[in-house]
């Protein structure tokens, strides 16, 4: 069987390229020089503001919506939005180019609507009466028809196959569903121009009304006083609430109206329980996570990384786009508030094996760790989040990238030895971060190089190669470190850590491993077919043609993680830092021990076996 009529969007396989379709309105404005006050086609930027504004609208409850540091307790739906969901609704706009087609489509039949005066409070009146009497019925037939067998099954059952509302929700749906809403939605402008009590204001302020509200039902967060229905209860028939509509998603047998429950307790389909919910979740409640991952900032680009600026932009790997650039002005006065005032917060979350995962971060950018004076107020914010952890009952904290520096905290000896009591065990991950690195090594290698070799990870890197007989080139200008980790090795493998000064000793050797920054000029030492394994932070240009470069060690997750929408900095989706995957290794496990400090050699090869064991992937 065909697909039904306008069950699907004709621009569908553009891509980004459907936004040409605006191209005809923008160019005809362009033309006519329409922000002009006397340009007879002005209609045109009003109308193109009115639509940027109305998309507008929709990714600031996104953005809302996805701040789980104000949002969490009061979220409806618990689940997170995961990469599906999102790629399903990636085109959620798709109706604001429908609409605009139909807004210009009436514009230029009737010449008169191009000319209305700025505002007519009249027509407030009369479009406030034609929604109440004609678009909320309407609409509550048109909704209550779509959910009939044949029409939701060729249409409406696209809008409820994600399983949590959000405010792009609102937006997916088929072509008939949005043109019929549309056209109910032009009801009281209409009128109202018909009367000849029309205004520009007025088309402003009921289209972004009703897109507010709109999205505001999707948003999955209550918002309203519980104690407001109780102290007013006409209201309850007035306005709906995100529970209200969330029942509906959920449900789909009642709670049908648009904005009014009025219409659903005339028709015999409202929830009698819908005020009750609303109340508990605006109560709300804290879920205590049993794992956290305990990220940073990298830098002011990768600050707008994350769901609450942009949920899409997020959900792919980490690269600077040419939209960002306008919004870097943002971006460095929010670094600056966050550096003042803010404390961890949580940025994500997952759930997996039926245990909640979240994400926080230290409100601290990359460059503030190699700040001498901040270095005592980045461990005190890592050391509150710590005790933070303690009390809600996390099992496992795990550092990511320079929260566990040596220099920092000592890998967190710093935390625990001044804490040694905690409950929460503190680790680092490096010990799989090690077991990746290693994993990745060819077999049949005889030597290798390697920068940072004296590090935390370059020192278990070096002691787990010997004792394969491997040749390790130590690059280091520190004899006394280098005969440090020399003499932590058997007397029969010591022979195969060797110290080199001179990137020319590496000439000859294919694999290197960087634990330490390569300009250009270092990295032209490497002969023609190196590899890089890295494990320095960030990691090293690729310069080299004839050479290969390895990414920071990384894993995927399980197949079984649920709710994850949002990509771990330049790492494709699903894959974690090793030291993320290392934590929740230890959480799996059940390891009653901190796993800071120096790496234990001998561990690195259990840890490996138990990451794989518990479906944690190589990439």
């Amino acid at each position: 069987m065909g697909a039904a009529f306008l069950s699907s969007w004709p621009w569908d396989n553009l891509g980004i390229f459907k936004y040409v379709l605006y191209g005809p309105l923008v160019g005809k404005a362009l033309a006519s020089r329409a922000w002009e006050p006397a340009s007879p086609d002005r209609w045109l930027c009003l109308l193109l503001a009115l639509f940027a504004l109305r998309a507008f609208t929709y990714q600031l409850w996104s953005s809302y919506s996805n701040m789980l540091f104000l949002t969490r307790r009061r979220r409806i739906v618990r689940d997170g939005v995961d990469f599906e969901q999102i790629d399903k609704e990636w085109d959620w706009d798709n109706f604001l180019i429908l609409q605009i087609m139909m807004a210009a489509t009436a514009l230029y039949a009737f010449p008169s609507l191009r000319h209305l005066p700025g505002w007519n409070t009249g027509g407030l009146a009369v479009a406030a009466l034609l929604h109440v009497a004609a678009t909320e019925p309407l609409f509550y037939a048109a909704h209550r028809a779509f959910h009939g067998a044949h029409l939701f099954a060729r249409y409406h059952a696209l809008h409820h196959s994600n399983k949590v509302p959000t405010p792009f929700t609102a937006g997916f749906a088929t072509p008939l569903e949005h043109l019929v809403l549309g056209l109910l939605m032009a009801l009281p402008l209409a009128g109202a121009c018909a009367a000849g009590l029309g205004s520009v204001g007025l088309a402003f302020a009921y289209v972004l009304s009703f897109d507010f509200l709109r999205a505001m039902g999707h948003c999955n967060v209550e918002l309203f006083p519980g104690g407001l229905f109780r102290s007013l209860p006409f209201l309850r028939y007035l306005i709906y609430t995100p529970t209200y509509h969330t029942i509906h998603h959920t449900g789909k047998k009642a709670n049908f109206c648009l904005f009014m429950p009025l219409f659903d307790r005339l028709g015999g389909t409202l929830d009698p329980e819908s005020w009750e919910l609303q109340r508990k979740n605006r109560a709300g409640m804290d879920e205590a996570p049993d794992f956290v991952f305990l990220a940073h900032v990298v830098d002011v680009m990768q600050s707008m990384h994350v769901p609450f600026v942009m949920r899409t932009f997020a959900s792919t790997p980490f690269a600077v786009r040419a939209f960002l650039l306008p919004l870097w002005p943002i971006a460095l006065l929010f670094m600056f508030m966050v550096w003042a005032w803010s404390k961890t917060f949580i940025i994500s979350y997952y759930h997996l094996r039926g245990k909640l995962h979240q994400i926080w971060a230290v409100p601290r950018y990359g460059f503030h760790y190699f700040l001498p004076f901040a270095k005592d107020g980045i461990n005190d914010q890592i050391e509150l989040a710590i005790l933070r952890a303690e009390r809600m009952g996390v099992k496992v904290v795990s550092l990511a990238a320079l929260n566990k520096n040596e220099a920092l905290n000592g890998g967190g000896t710093l935390f625990v030895n001044k804490h040694p009591d905690l409950r929460v065990r503190v680790v680092h991950g490096n010990t799989l971060t090690a077991a990746v690195i290693l994993n990745e090594i060819p077999k049949g290698t005889t030597e290798v190089f390697m920068t940072g070799a004296t590090s935390k990870l370059g020192r278990a890197i070096a002691l787990y190669l010997c004792r394969k007989k491997i040749r390790v080139m130590m690059m280091t200008l520190s004899t006394e470190r280098f005969q440090k980790i020399q003499k932590e090795a058997a007397a029969e493998d010591q022979q195969y850590l060797v110290q080199v000064t001179k990137f020319q000793s590496a000439e000859q050797c294919k694999t290197w491993i960087v634990g330490k920054w390569l300009s250009p000029r270092e990295q032209r030492w490497a002969s023609p077919g190196t590899h890089f394994h890295q494990f320095v932070v960030p990691p090293i240009l690729g310069f080299r043609r004839d050479c290969t470069y390895g990414k920071l060690a990384a894993m995927r997750l399980p197949k079984d993680a649920r709710g994850l929408g949002s990509c771990e900095f330049s790492l494709e989706r699903g894959v974690v830092h090793a030291c993320h995957a290392g934590g929740v290794v230890h959480f799996l496990e059940g390891y009653a021990h901190h796993e800071v400090g120096a790496i234990d050699v001998d561990r690195i090869d259990v840890v490996w076996e138990a990451a794989l064991k518990h479906g944690i992937r190589p990439v």
